[in-house]
């Protein structure tokens, strides 16, 4: 697992945030300079503290490094400079217009379900069919804020009701192991470790994830129901230029059927709980 070499704290240097960060990213002095089109030896000088990084340098700096835009506040209060980007939430009424998108986009998705998660994956905003798949979790994993990671893979939540649990735990392990190389957050590394320390369940070569149609694209996600197994592929939208610390963080995972089975199946759920 990949994280910033030590925490970073509020009193430390640009230099030493931007050391973590170029360290962090596997990047040589050289290679950063080049790549922020500066001299080695002026952004030496800047990670000692000999010099002081202009506000563009900053931003350039951040953006080479694929620097989230949390963290690039932090660099430029610890450079000197106020904050360029906001962070609110999601139901300050300046975000109403991302948030009205995202409940469009929830509920443009039925029958089928959807949801949004914030950066460690608690539950924001879900549309109608999610419950369904929430039913039998103990009601402690219930107590907002839920965390759909721990939901999925707890003993107690969604994972008995798993087909393909080995297969999808593996896959949302890989995901989050991705997601904390790319942020270096610390509170994703601890959920790591947790979700990675429950019972890891039996692989079995003959679950009904081996037979989706579409196994071999994508992870599917085999949830058992007392009508039948739903089959599901799902995929991940954000915003596409935020300048808001918040839509960043904040990501819909919409649910499609995997095979007509599951999609008719759902339909007629939908239709059952609308009546």
């Amino acid at each position: 697992m990949t994280l910033l070499s030590t925490p970073p704290t509020a009193a430390d240097s640009f230099g030493a945030h931007l050391r973590r960060w170029r360290q962090h990213r596997r990047l040589s002095q050289l290679d950063l300079a080049n790549e922020a089109q500066v001299s080695t030896r002026h952004l030496s000088y800047v990670e000692t503290g000999r010099a002081e990084p202009s506000r563009e340098m900053v931003l350039r700096l951040a953006e080479r490094l694929d620097v989230p835009l949390r963290e690039r506040n932090t660099l430029l209060v610890a450079a000197g400079y106020a904050p360029m980007y906001r962070q609110r939430s999601l139901d300050d009424p300046a975000l109403a217009p991302a948030r009205q998108a995202v409940e469009l986009v929830l509920k443009g998705h039925e029958p089928f379900p959807a949801l949004a998660v914030d950066r460690h994956w608690n539950l924001v905003a879900h549309n109608a069919l999610v419950p369904l798949l929430m039913e039998g979790a103990s009601p402690h994993l219930l107590t907002p804020p839920v965390n759909v990671l721990r939901m999925s893979l707890h003993p107690q939540g969604v994972a008995p009701r798993i087909a393909n649990l080995a297969q999808w735990r593996a896959h949302l392990l890989e995901r989050l192991q991705q997601q904390i190389a790319t942020t270096g957050d610390t509170t994703l590394a601890a959920l790591h470790d947790e979700l990675a320390a429950y019972p890891a369940p039996q692989v079995s070569h003959d679950t009904p994830g081996n037979h989706s149609p579409l196994a071999g694209v994508a992870v599917p996600f085999q949830y058992v129901t007392p009508h039948g197994v739903l089959s599901f592929i799902s995929t991940t939208t954000i915003f596409g230029t935020p300048v808001d610390v918040t839509l960043q963080e904040l990501a819909v995972e919409s649910f499609f059927p995997a095979d007509p089975q599951t999609a008719a199946l759902l339909a007629a759920l939908a239709t059952q709980a609308s009546g």
